[in-house]
């Protein structure tokens, strides 16, 4: 499907469609949230495998205005700070699942590396179910304040995140938010993320990052049964 234009304050933002291929809906919605990379292959990939369990899977690109590397310098302003740009752009796209005439109204979001921390940031901004995944946690933790529940998945070879999956495991309980959160021993930052990379792809894994199988798939498991569970299932 060709990517699409959604309206946002800031002007058309480009975003990437993949709509479930059987049944007919209503159908839950997701909101994709692309890696530091922006919008590639990958995340088409991840809206595509979310929209085969019977999910609206809308992928913004972020860097849609302006130069790439100003686009990641204020994106990742955005993220630190709590506001910005990127947070009407995503308050957009989850506004515009939500009124899809086949959508059930439930929209979740998720996200990978800066995607998983801006799926963290807005858990609390209208999302009925979070999937935050190896993404930075916030530096003010009241951001989770009535969260919605959330999903996270961390990988134990990720020196970037040290320590990260239980401090989110605690600010989420203590603050009563339904939470599941894991952190994959033999995986890095990025198992999640198919990336071509050739020769280098053990050297990869030697410094923490890197796809791993086992542990994605066991990780989309888990996102897919709390999702269906948060947001209804798309599937007959």
């Amino acid at each position: 499907m060709p990517d699409l234009r959604i309206d946002a304050p800031a002007g058309a933002l480009r975003a990437h469609l993949s709509r479930p291929g059987v049944a007919a809906g209503p159908w839950p919605a997701v909101v994709v949230i692309h890696d530091i990379f922006g919008l590639g292959d990958n995340v088409r990939e991840h809206a595509g495998r979310l929209a085969a369990a019977g999910y609206l899977a809308l992928a913004p690109d972020l860097y849609s205005r302006g130069g790439r590397l100003r686009c990641v310098r204020t994106t990742l302003r955005s993220l630190l700070s709590g506001e910005g740009d990127a947070y009407d752009d995503l308050e957009a796209c989850r506004s515009w699942l939500a009124g899809q005439p086949d959508g059930n109204g439930r929209v979740g979001v998720i996200g990978f590396c800066l995607g998983g921390g801006f799926a963290l940031m807005t858990a609390s901004r209208g999302f009925q179910a979070a999937a935050p995944n190896y993404g930075p946690i916030p530096r003010h933790l009241d951001v989770l304040d009535g969260a919605c529940p959330v999903v996270a998945s961390f990988g134990a070879r990720d020196r970037s995140l040290r320590g990260a999956a239980t401090v989110l495991e605690v600010a989420l309980r203590d603050r009563g938010v339904i939470h599941d959160i894991e952190e994959y021993p033999d995986a890095g930052h990025g198992f999640m993320d198919r990336y071509n990379v050739g020769p280098v792809a053990p050297l990869l894994r030697v410094a923490g990052l890197g796809y791993d199988a086992g542990s994605a798939e066991d990780a989309w498991n888990r996102i897919l049964r709390f999702f269906a569970q948060h947001l209804g299932s798309g599937r007959p």
